[in-house]
């Protein structure tokens, strides 16, 4: 692991080493929840990452994640509905590993990418192969992400568009008469393949 990224990780679980592994509880009024926490995989199983998420304050969560070994560039970040990665699990259309994390978080049933809770901001890699972030997010909770079934977080090959496509690269009118962003783009921003995975825990 370079030298950066260890330093990374020592700072993260330095934050909160009580929290690591533990399931969130409901806070009581007053409190915050106890923090969640992933280890990202590639398909091969190699460890290439680490990720916290935490309350922040009232109504916001705060996500950090550090991360190496990835190809260099933007990368999709998403929140997704299910804590299982399993790499075996390939999309037989597409070839995309970790389908067991199921589709993006999406509590508000959003019909277009972008709206989603779990559509998070890009996640850039350095030429070495290395990327840390942390930003603040009001779209979910700690304790939403804790549910029956867990959650998962999973990076994607390729930027994520948003959904944000000009009228000028829009697809002919199909079957639903729609001219907009296809089904495609809609449901995972052309982010391409997942190529890591972390159940949150």
């Amino acid at each position: 692991m370079p030298g950066r990224t260890h330093l990374a990780l020592a700072v993260m679980l330095a934050l909160g080493a009580a929290g690591v592994g533990s399931s969130a509880a409901e806070a009581a009024p007053g409190h915050t929840a106890r923090p969640l926490d992933a280890t990202l995989r590639d398909a091969a199983g190699k460890r290439v990452g680490v990720l916290r998420i935490e309350d922040e304050g009232p109504q916001a969560t705060r996500i950090t994640v550090s991360v190496w070994g990835l190809p260099a560039g933007y990368h999709g970040f998403h929140v997704h509905t299910t804590g299982r990665c399993d790499a075996r699990a390939v999309d037989p259309a597409t070839g995309s590993p970790f389908t067991t994390a199921g589709t993006h978080l999406d509590p508000a049933g959003s019909a277009h990418h972008g709206d989603h809770a779990g559509d998070l901001p890009a996640l850039y890699v350095g030429r070495d192969g290395t990327g840390r972030t942390s930003f603040v997010t009001d779209r979910f909770r700690v304790t939403q992400l804790a549910d029956s079934d867990g959650s998962a977080v999973v990076v994607h090959a390729l930027p994520d568009n948003y959904g944000n496509i000009p009228s000028r690269y829009t697809h002919p009118a199909d079957a639903t008469g729609t001219t907009g962003a296809d089904a495609t783009t809609l449901k995972a921003g052309d982010t391409g393949n997942r190529i890591a995975c972390g159940v949150v825990r």
